[in-house]
Formats: C-alpha cells, sequence, structure tokens
C-alpha cells in the first residue's frame, strides 16, 4: 500500500472513531451536551474536591452569616436601648452592611480571575479582617458608631461570597455546580438556625459578666472563633486548577480539561479588561441580576427572622429557639433542591414550585395570627425561597463562563445588583408593622413571582439561542442548559 493510501486510511479510520464518539456522548449525554462522569479518575477528583473544599467554605459561610446577622438578634437583648435607637435607625444599620458590600465585589473578583493572587491566601486574609471588625462592634457606643462599624463590615466580607462561587464555578460542571452551591448556601441557612441558638446561651450566660452587656459579648465571642478557623482554610482551599498545591500533576490537568470541555461557547481568554467587557455587554446577565434581585428581595425576612417569629408571643428566649427548625428545614430542603437540579439538569421547575411554596408561606403570613398557621408558614417561604439560591448561581456560572474573567465578573456583578435589594427590603419591616408585617410579606410574594416569571424568560430566550446554535452548527453537542 502506498503512502498517500496509508495516509488516507488512517484519516478515514480517525473520522469514524471520531463520529462513533460523538455519536457515544450523544447517547449519554442531554439536551444540553453534558455527560454524567463515568471515568474513575475524574469520580476519584471530584471526590477529592469535595473533600476539601466544601467543608471550608461551608465553615466560612457559617461564620460571615453568624457575624452578620448578629445585629438581628442584638435587638432581642439590650441594643436599641443601649446605643439609643429610634425610628428606622436600626433598619438602617441593617442596611448600611450592603453599602459596603456592594463596592468590594467585583474588583475583587476581578482580581481572582487576573490570577495576581492565590484564592486560598487572599480569602483566609479576608476572612481574619471581617472577624476583626465584627468583634469591633462589641465596642459602639452609639447610632453613628454602629453604622459606620457595619459599613467597613460590609467592605471587608464582600470578597467572599463571590469569590466562594467562582472557587466552585472553576472546579465543578454544570451538573455538579447547584449542589455545591447549595451546601455553600447551607451554610448561611445553618447560620441563621443556630444564631439564634448561639445568642440565647450568650445572652443566659454572659449578659453582664465584667460589665458587658449580652449583645457585646456575642459580637466578641463569634468574631474571636472566626479569627481563629480563618487559619485552617489557607491549608484548605484550593487555587486555579492548575496550580493547587494538593492536587497531583494529573489531577491539575483532568480538573482544567473537564470544565473546558462543559462549557457552553468556550473562549480564550483574553485578560481581565475584556472579561468585564464581556460580561456587561451580555445582555443575558441583565435579566439573570433582575432574577436573583427579585430573588434576594424575598429573602428579606431573614434579617428579621426573630422580629417575625416573635408573633408567637413567646418569650425571646423561646423566640431564638424556634427559629431554628424551619432554617434546618430549609437547609436540608435547599441542598435537596440543588441536587435534584443538578441531577436532571434543569431550573426552570425547581424555581417555579420553590417560588410558589414561598408565595403560599408569604400569604399565611399576611393573613392570620393563628400560631400554628403562621409557624408553618415559617417552614413554607424560607425552605421554598432558599433552595432557590443555588439553582439561579449555578445557572449563571453555566451560561456566561465562556472565559475565567467573564465568569468572574458576571457572578459578582449579578450578586451586587441582587444584594443591592438588602439596601431598601429592611424598610419594609417597620415595627409599626408587627406583628403580621403585611407590607413586607406582601412585597415578599410579589418579588417571588417575579422571579418566576424571569425564570421562564431566560429558558424561552436560551432555547432560541440553542436553536440557532444548531442550524449555524449540525453538528455541536455543547448547548445552555435551562
Amino acid at each position: 500500500m502506498s503512502v498517500k493510501a496509508e495516509k488516507e486510511a488512517a484519516t478515514a479510520a480517525h473520522m469514524e472513531e471520531t463520529t462513533m464518539n460523538k455519536d457515544e456522548k450523544n447517547k449519554r449525554s442531554d439536551y444540553s451536551g453534558a455527560v454524567q462522569k463515568t471515568d474513575a479518575a475524574e469520580i476519584a477528583l471530584v471526590r477529592k474536591l469535595d473533600m476539601r473544599i466544601m467543608p471550608a467554605l461551608f465553615c466560612m459561610y457559617f461564620l460571615n452569616k453568624l457575624d452578620q446577622n448578629a445585629l438581628a438578634n442584638a435587638k432581642l437583648n439590650t441594643l436599641e436601648k443601649d446605643l439609643k435607637l429610634h425610628g428606622t435607625q436600626y433598619n438602617t444599620a441593617i442596611s448600611i452592611l450592603y453599602v459596603g458590600y456592594l463596592f468590594m465585589q467585583i474588583p475583587s473578583n476581578m482580581l481572582l480571575s487576573s490570577r495576581k493572587v492565590r484564592p486560598s491566601v487572599y480569602m483566609g486574609v479576608c476572612m481574619m479582617a471581617w472577624s476583626a471588625v465584627a468583634a469591633a462592634t462589641a465596642g459602639v457606643q452609639n447610632y453613628i458608631g454602629l453604622v459606620l462599624v457595619r459599613f467597613f463590615l460590609g467592605a471587608v466580607e464582600a470578597p467572599f461570597y463571590p469569590g466562594a462561587l467562582y472557587i466552585l464555578s472553576l472546579f465543578y460542571t454544570r451538573k455538579e455546580i447547584a449542589t455545591r452551591v447549595s451546601i455553600l448556601y447551607a451554610g448561611n441557612i445553618v447560620a441563621v438556625a443556630f444564631a439564634g441558638l448561639i445568642a440565647a446561651a450568650t445572652f443566659s450566660t454572659l449578659d453582664g459578666a465584667h460589665g458587658l452587656a449580652g449583645w457585646r459579648w456575642l459580637f466578641i465571642v463569634e468574631g474571636a472563633v472566626t479569627f481563629g478557623v480563618a487559619f485552617f482554610t489557607i491549608y484548605m482551599l484550593p487555587d486555579y486548577p492548575n496550580n493547587t498545591r494538593w492536587l497531583t500533576v494529573e489531577e491539575r490537568e483532568l480538573a482544567e480539561s473537564r470544565i473546558r470541555r462543559d462549557t457552553a461557547g468556550l473562549e480564550e481568554s483574553k485578560g481581565v479588561r475584556a472579561g468585564f467587557l464581556e460580561a456587561i455587554r451580555d445582555p443575558r446577565i441583565y435579566l439573570f441580576a433582575f432574577m436573583q434581585n427579585m430573588h434576594l428581595s424575598a429573602t428579606s425576612f431573614n434579617q428579621f427572622f426573630p422580629s417575625v417569629v416573635k408573633a408567637l408571643k413567646y418569650d425571646p428566649i423561646i423566640t431564638l429557639l424556634l427559629t431554628s427548625p424551619p432554617t434546618i428545614f430549609a437547609g436540608a430542603f435547599g441542598v435537596f433542591i440543588g441536587w435534584s437540579s443538578g441531577r436532571y439538569n434543569e431550573r426552570t421547575w425547581h424555581i417555579t414550585i420553590c417560588m410558589g411554596v414561598a408565595m403560599v408561606g408569604f400569604v399565611i403570613s399576611c393573613v392570620t395570627l393563628n400560631v400554628a398557621a403562621r409557624y408553618i408558614s415559617c417552614f413554607l417561604f424560607a425552605s421554598g425561597v432558599y433552595s432557590v439560591n443555588s439553582v439561579i448561581l449555578g445557572w449563571v456560572s453555566a451560561t456566561l463562563g465562556q472565559t475565567p474573567e467573564k465568569k468572574a465578573v458576571s457572578l459578582s456583578l449579578v450578586n451586587v445588583v441582587s444584594m443591592a435589594s438588602f439596601i431598601y427590603t429592611p424598610y419594609l419591616y417597620p415595627n409599626s408593622d408587627a406583628p403580621k408585617y403585611v407590607t413586607a410579606m406582601t412585597s415578599n410574594a410579589c418579588f417571588s413571582f417575579m422571579t418566576i416569571a424571569a425564570a421562564w424568560g431566560m429558558k424561552i430566550w436560551l432555547g432560541r439561542i440553542n436553536k440557532r446554535l444548531k442550524e449555524q452548527d449540525p453538528y455541536s453537542t455543547i448547548f445552555y442548559a435551562y
């Protein structure tokens, strides 16, 4: 056989093999081209990532929210009396944190995607900074001091959540990330659940010790614990897929290649500035931002949950204890929804059902003061709203991740716009509206409905894009999931 004939035979064999591999992939993939893991090395890698990344991020988010929500529990002690707060001053102290929070998120994620810092060290140092500021809250003596320390707490806490989402997006595929984001977000939910228990224990044992009120001890204790845990997170967290120190060379290559294979519309990196411009020029980011803003607006009860549960008319300690069961249930339900969304690679119906359940809970809370009905409504709206977070953010990562830089900016930008809701929603809960908080609960039901509407809008939009992609390239195998 001639050399030319041999080359033609080899080419034909290669094309046949490629076609067979593509056909085999199509048999194993879903409507978006996502493929279930079957390779033993990949399964082992994901297990190793889970054992290091998830415990660290869970603990960080747990302590992050514990430090944030301490103010809500301090209100049930003597905070307002000691600082002589009146009118909407407490509400302003709640909302001012998110002003500082908004400023730092996008620059922080742009810094992470530039690879000029090690994410493990950067995130650990940020954790130390917020623990120090949180502990400093114990020293404030008036309203001005409280507002200032809350503003700076938001600024130093800002890098954590978008940074954590970016780290997860670097290592987990479309079918994996929703479950991991739900586990991360469970740290927030568990913090809300245990914040009341920790506050109750602190108030009952340390209130008045060494001349300090219980709420001051709460900030000192929680800040000190956070600072200590920060050291361990530096050794647990990864850096980037190709340079994480606790991955072997083979694992690093696999970690990077599997994400590239799973990304729809993959492009080569063009730098941080280009990634920022690509993100803000993609019109889909604005619908995602609206969707997440409406969703987080519906979670505004979070900062006022003890006050909402107070409508059951129990004493402060019992009220704090009663905040735990609904949030613990919501955390478990959220992990299940994240797993289900990843398992079936589906977002729209998961959001619709969960936010629909939340709407029912908000309506019940509006119309009755019956103790049993109101407590059941707490389970409904808490589990319905909290469970959606991982689905939306996983959707953002999978849809707007054409380059690492664009993904980093997209996640932080969506988070910034959504967090803006926490600036205005505290004013929906004036003390004069207690115990039903009709204005807030009605608004939350409307926010839930708009979240559902935005999800269906995105589903239709991505469906049309997929149709166009198939027309342009009939051999395409990776499409957008919805």
